[in-house]
């Protein structure tokens, strides 16, 4: 049975008002009385947090790794129950909720092995130079250490990966952070679920009580009041632009500014080349609408824009695209007010009248349930129509047609910052990709050639994040092994004893170390 509160300090507890949950597949309502935090309720999870916090970051990598795996372990035992839940309140199919469950398991699992090889602190040591001349130099050593207590926000489009145990709670646990999640008002059950995993987790490892803690809150004061707290020193959040950058503004105006990792917003272009578009113009539109509709198009790297040389194979391509799309029924999305928010945004492009609509799916079912759309326009109509720029949370695209090849290079330069681009090409379109390249690094955090970018690879080579409004920091990752970088924090040491420095700094120690410039 779900409780419906929150846990603080090891226990399940109310706190605030009470929110309900909703089927939005049927409309039923899940659960009549969710708590939803107070700031005091906050508050108490962000002092639970902090008691937590000198023992938890003093565990050594070991401890923590087999913390990280024995949430893994018991997330992965309450397999069926999260599944059958998740998929009530999210309406996502159980094949997707499994897959995402074996991928959040999965990045715990990696972050215990990549924490316990160590590389991630960055352990670096000059050695004393006591004749050098003029001056001699100090002995001095570096290595990353915890943050502090972090905040995470639950995300509505991925109920586990990105949510309670996700990617920015499994980086800041790994860095050796206490977490205080606010989890997401739409599946309140399934947090409840992953954190009682962790809460378990805790109490077989030996972990501090308040290492972890859940509040649930459907109003904007309890998120607020997280990002707001002064025990909290950093922030990992998944949402929408407007929503992100309130709480991004809140925390740069505190008295002490924290860090904000925000994933806000992309359009994720996709560059259709001459002569890929030529060979296999029918291929790459059925590719590009199942990427489109992937998930109801609710992920953050949907290919929401096109960008190609107008012609013949380009209204092939379209012509394919729309078919294929029309072939995909409505589907339900994750809440009524993303479905709504969906739905006004096709409205007001089609009203606005700038872009031809191409293809424009029927939905005839609930509230949630929504169908795709592609629009159309010229290089110039989109140049000059920033509002066309902006992301649709959903299955809804738009495809610029450019002239020429100067055209798709005043489109690139005109992008604001993106999570991904993509270029779809043959080896004969070289010489008009090399060009772009300089423009698209700038612009995005991943390039992709030849495939499509929904479906993110949890490893260490992945970055998953951009330039603003990608995400708010562009140095950043909320996936892969680099995420954890940013729940640490440099320390240095100058002239301690042996006994005084952290053990990885100490001569001897096994953790890969930079010792006088060169990789130990």
């Amino acid at each position: 049975m779900l409780s419906g509160k929150h846990l603080i300090d090891g226990l399940w507890v109310e706190g605030g008002s009470t929110f309900k949950t909703v089927a939005p597949a049927t409309g039923q309502t899940l659960q009549n009385e969710v708590c939803d935090a107070d700031a005091a309720t906050v508050a108490k999870a962000a002092e639970a947090a902090e008691r937590a916090f000198p023992a938890y970051s003093a565990t050594t990598t070991s401890q923590r790794a087999a913390f990280l795996r024995a949430i893994a372990d018991e997330i992965e035992a309450r397999g069926a129950d999260l599944t059958e839940i998740a998929g009530k309140e999210t309406a996502l199919p159980d094949m997707r909720l499994n897959g995402e469950r074996g991928r959040t398991t999965g990045q715990l699992r990696l972050f215990a092995d990549w924490i316990e090889d160590g590389s991630c602190f960055d352990a670096r040591i000059d050695r004393a130079m006591p004749e050098r001349k003029p001056l001699p130099r100090s002995d001095i050593r570096l290595i990353l250490k915890p943050i502090g207590p972090v905040g995470v926000f639950g995300a509505s489009n991925f109920p586990l990966a990105f949510s309670t145990a996700g990617g920015d709670t499994a980086s800041a646990l790994a860095a050796g952070c206490p977490v205080v999640v606010k989890g997401h008002p739409a599946h309140a059950g399934t947090a409840e679920i992953v954190a009682d995993a962790i809460r378990v987790a805790i109490e077989k490892t030996g972990m501090p009580s308040g290492t972890f803690g859940l509040v649930q809150g459907a109003s904007q004061a309890s998120g607020a009041a997280l990002v707001t707290h002064p025990l909290i020193t950093a922030i990992g959040f998944t949402g929408s632009l407007r929503g992100g950058r309130a709480l991004f503004d809140l925390a740069a105006s505190r008295p002490q500014p924290i860090p904000f990792y925000g994933e806000l917003g992309s359009i994720n272009p996709t560059f259709l080349m001459p002569a890929a578009l030529a060979s296999r113009g029918t291929d790459i539109a059925t590719g590009w609408a199942q990427s489109l509709t992937m998930g109801v198009g609710q992920f953050c790297t949907n290919p929401g824009l096109v960008v190609a040389l107008d012609g013949p194979d380009l209204d092939g391509f379209v012509e394919g695209a729309c078919q294929a799309l029309g072939n995909v029924p409505a589907q339900t999305m994750l809440t009524p007010g993303i479905a709504k928010a969906y739905g006004a945004a096709i409205a007001e492009r089609e009203a606005a009248g700038t872009a031809v609509v191409k293809m424009k799916g029927v939905s005839d079912g609930g509230d949630c349930d929504v169908a795709p759309a592609v629009f159309e326009v010229s290089a110039d109509v989109w140049l000059a129509n920033p509002v066309l720029h902006d992301e649709v949370f959903g299955p809804a695209a738009v495809v610029v047609r450019c002239p020429d090849a100067a055209a798709v290079a005043k489109v690139a330069e005109a992008l604001e910052g993106q999570l991904t681009a993509t270029f779809i090409m043959d080896d004969s379109d070289m010489d008009a990709v090399v060009p772009l390249l300089p423009i698209v690094e700038r612009k995005a955090g991943r390039l992709i050639r030849n495939n499509y970018p929904t479906g993110v690879e949890v490893c260490h080579a992945m970055m998953h994040g951009g330039p603003y409004p990608a995400s708010t920091d562009v140095r950043s990752t909320s996936v892969g092994t680099k995420a954890i970088e940013r729940f640490l924090r440099p320390v240095s040491y100058q002239d301690f004893l042996p006994d005084m420095l952290p053990s990885a700094l100490q001569d001897g120690s096994d953790v890969p170390c930079l010792d006088n410039g060169k990789r130990s």
